[in-house]
């Protein structure tokens, strides 16, 4: 007697659209001899496969030991059922939207569309929209979910014959491939010059583009999420001309190079890193540079590192083989303004910047900068969580809550979740100006649309006057105020997927501490929804508030103050190694007798401001952590000097790290040592500061996060010593370590803060 058919119908929650996992499926049934269908909904994806049990229970393993490469599965949910009669397997119209679904980031460009756009005999050579189910733009088009063409913003370009072949074969790889697109059918691109009139379209705007930057011109790129200023990285004077217009300084400009044989001859690139330029991420990536780097030294002025991206579009495939020379690829924008993502916004920003700009007609549906990564300590650390990562989610234990948590004040970025998925927006940046603040909305207002999440819990800084903590969702919530360092701790725990009790070392430049002063040179007990401050750096005042920030010699006189009082500004030596005008430094002095514009602050990100500035390296910055990044650029070699003096007191229940150390670095610098011997014995004693309170607080788990540890020596040698002595380090991965992770640590906080609950 033959074996009864049944039905399995299987729910699959996680990255499954956008990642070719319907045509998987379609083909892993047919090969199976299975009946039924497939299709995206607002939950996930869900498949209904009939056929007899064996077939049927292969087609269960099988979907999670070979489900595609991007794919991401959350949770697999068959069950089994009577069988329905189906005959033939299909792909049916997606359901419309119920509740949040994983949305995919975008894909940089496979290997096999690549050779199809450098190939003469192919239609689609020299497309710049080129993609398949296995690359191309995902997150950048998506105007609503399930995933299909109808709600992207490729639903305006109808799909020609030869292509809507492609896209119903099986066998095809762009069979069911969304943003699918060709010379015939798809978007495409012209040149504009600075009044916005058409110069050129197609290949001769391609040509012309080239043309452009070869003649050290600067050309504006409207690339997959917004706009990037690019020019030759080995003209000098086109370097310098682009910092000139665009008003930068110092700050170091990304590069994107052709090949990893070309960075490879500018930078030390090792296996980690190759992989990472070379994966479907493809974020920029922070490397060493070489001595003889043939790129402009204007590039990155004093850093020893390149940022370096390869190109992850057809169109950037094209501008760099045509090139054959590294070019900058910097966010089209003015300072700290969103990246400018329509041909309007461009032309009316980057007006005075660029020469001309090579633009096309497929809308961004969100705007997106490059993401920024780095290896620390043998793993990947993400600096800018952007294209290629955003808005994959991370996952959190026992959340039975709807909650948007709304970040920080710097390097914002938003996080929602509905369950036990959050996802957490692109790099949104300094809500600063008033078009960052609507691009803030702008990504409130998406991210709760694209998951369908209407929030109860409202998560937010402590901080009353920041930006994100005033903003009105718009209905009834319940406001859950979460404090800045233990979010950053809370958001590391997240990233590495552990529970407390553990001792957070949540080091940074500023954030509120409910006590009323600045915190930032923090020692955490964290242990579920709450926390204990174990410890902090002795109180010191910023003279001039946020001055200080941007003046870090201010920080120096601040700290010197809370070490030996008045008596430091006798020493005529201090004011002038700091480069204080006489009348200026007799004004700072009446400040901090007063307590004028003098609040005080814990911050070990002001901590290494002021040794910065002691040593001479920087006694303005020209951008944020510009004197902390100086000062780590500094160390030179293998020396290990001894450290400075550690001085741990105990108050209560809290330790105080004093600032004593700080009259040895001005021993120092006036007995003539090097910089580099002082940065190099600096480092080392923050470093075992950590150590020692380590021993103190008595955790085995040691959590590092807030921007100091974006230092990849402080970083490195203190997940060294730490493990020398027995601890358990975890540092930040796929999550920021700096304010880019805050939003993740609020809403970890709200998902366990018992306020608003009715069953408490």
């Amino acid at each position: 007697m033959d074996e009864p058919r049944l039905r399995v119908r299987v729910l699959m929650r996680g990255a499954v659209q956008g990642v070719g996992f319907r045509p998987f499926v379609y083909r892993l049934a047919s090969d199976l001899g299975l009946d039924g269908w497939v299709k995206n909904s607002g939950i996930g994806l869900v498949a209904e496969v009939e056929g007899r049990r064996p077939a049927l229970e292969e087609f269960l393993v099988r979907v999670e030991r070979e489900r595609p490469k991007r794919a991401y599965l959350a949770s697999m949910e068959p069950v089994f059922l009577d069988a329905a009669g189906y005959s033939g397997f299909s792909i049916e119209k997606s359901d419309d939207k119920t509740e949040g679904t994983c949305v995919m980031p975008d894909i940089a460009t496979c290997p096999e569309c690549r050779r199809e756009i450098c190939d003469p005999s192919d239609r689609r050579y020299g497309y710049p929209f080129n993609n398949c189910t296995l690359c191309g733009p995902r997150y950048s088009v998506i105007e609503t979910m399930p995933y299909d063409r109808p709600g992207t913003t490729m639903k305006k370009f109808e799909m020609c014959d030869d292509c809507r072949k492609e896209y119903e074969d099986p066998g095809n790889r762009r069979f069911h491939a969304q943003p699918i697109a060709c010379p015939v059918c798809g978007p495409s691109i012209r040149l504009l010059d600075r009044t916005g009139t058409c110069v050129a379209t197609k290949h001769e705007a391609m040509e012309k583009a080239v043309l452009h930057i070869k003649d050290g011109k600067i050309l504006a790129v409207k690339g997959l999420g917004g706009f990037h200023l690019m020019v030759d990285a080995t003209d000098d004077h086109a370097v310098r001309r682009l910092r000139e217009y665009k008003k930068r300084d110092m700050k170091p400009f990304a590069l994107m190079y052709p090949d990893i044989t070309a960075v490879k001859q500018d930078c030390n690139v090792s296996a980690l890193e190759e992989r990472l330029l070379m994966s479907p991420e493809a974020p920029i990536v922070l490397l060493e540079k070489r001595p003889k780097a043939g790129v402009s030294a204007h590039i990155a002025p004093g850093n020893p590192y390149l940022g370096i991206m390869l190109p992850y579009t057809p169109l950037h495939i094209i501008l760099t083989v045509a090139l054959g020379v590294p070019i900058v690829a910097t966010s089209g924008n003015i300072s700290e303004e969103p990246i400018c993502a329509t041909e309007e916004e461009a032309l009316r920003d980057l007006g005075g910047i660029a020469d001309a700009f090579l633009t096309h007609d497929r809308p961004i549906a969100r705007r997106i900068d490059d993401s920024i990564v780095r290896v620390v300590s043998g793993q990947e650390q993400v600096l800018r969580r952007a294209r290629g990562y955003a808005p994959l989610p991370v996952g959190i234990e026992n959340n039975d809550r709807k909650i948007i948590a709304l970040g920080a004040h710097l390097k914002n970025t938003i996080a929602i979740t509905g369950g036990r998925e959050v996802f957490i927006s692109q790099h949104i940046g300094d809500l600063s100006n008033e078009k960052a603040i609507m691009s803030f909305s702008a990504c409130v207002k998406d991210m709760r649309e694209l998951y369908g999440v209407e929030p109860e819990v409202v998560a937010r800084d402590m901080h009353k006057a920041y930006v994100s903590s005033m903003y009105d969702i718009g209905r009834d919530h319940v406001p859950v105020e979460v404090q800045h360092h233990h979010a950053h701790i809370l958001s590391c725990m997240a990233d590495n997927s552990i529970e407390g009790p553990v001792t957070g070392v949540a080091w940074d430049g500023t954030g509120y501490g409910p006590d009323g002063t600045i915190w930032g040179g923090e020692f955490l007990r964290v242990d579920g929804a709450s926390f204990e401050r174990s410890g902090h750096f002795r109180l010191f005042p910023l003279p001039g508030g946020e001055k200080a920030i941007v003046e870090p010699r201010r920080a120096a006189i601040g700290a010197f103050y809370a070490v030996s009082g008045a008596a430091a500004f006798g020493d005529e030596r201090l004011r002038g190694l700091l480069g204080f005008a006489e009348a200026e430094y007799s004004n700072i002095l009446i400040m901090l007798e007063r307590k004028i514009n003098s609040p005080l602050t814990s911050s070990a990100g002001r901590v290494f401001d002021a040794v910065s500035a002691l040593t001479g390296i920087c006694h303005r910055s020209a951008f944020e952590g510009h004197a902390a990044m100086s000062l780590e650029f500094a160390m030179r070699g293998d020396m290990r000097p001894p450290c400075y003096g550690i001085d741990i007191n105990r108050s209560g229940e809290v330790y105080h790290v004093g600032l004593s150390f700080l009259k040895e670095v001005l021993d120092d610098v006036l007995n003539g040592k090097p910089a580099s011997y002082i940065a190099k014995r600096f480092h080392d004693t923050m470093v075992e500061i950590i150590v020692s309170m380590a021993g103190k607080c008595g955790n085995e788990k040691v959590v590092l996060s807030g921007g100091c540890f974006q230092n990849r020596y402080l970083t490195e040698r203190t997940v060294n010593r730490l493990r020398e002595e027995g601890f358990k380090p975890y540092w930040h991965q796929r999550v920021p370590p700096n304010d880019g992770g805050i939003s993740l640590g609020q809403l970890l906080a709200a998902s366990r803060a018992d306020i608003g609950r009715t069953d408490k």
